[in-house]
């Protein structure tokens, strides 16, 4: 273990943001599946790429960075893939 306070309070920090991180996507997890069970009752398709584009258009234009936005296009592609299989188990 590192007995630098800096190294330990800078990981610390980086385990809350993870910890966010985590349960900032259970909650999106939980919020789709409640959008895909009422789409679903209504016959409404699922997924929509409409959508999808112009959700990462809107988080572009929200990201202040150092995130790039290949970066960001990169990550919610992941995020929304992650999210249809997660769906689909």
């Amino acid at each position: 273990m590192n007995d630098d306070p800096l190294v330990r309070d800078l990981r610390a920090r980086i385990e809350a943001a993870d910890r966010a991180l985590i349960a900032a996507l259970n909650e999106r997890l939980e919020l789709v599946a409640a959008l895909k069970r009422h789409k679903e009752e209504r016959g409404i398709e699922f997924v929509d790429p409409e959508r999808e584009r112009l959700l990462v258009e809107l988080l572009h234009d929200s990201n202040r960075g150092p995130l790039s936005p290949g970066g960001l296009r990169e990550l919610y592609a992941e995020i929304l893939a992650l999210t249809k299989r997660e769906l689909d188990r």
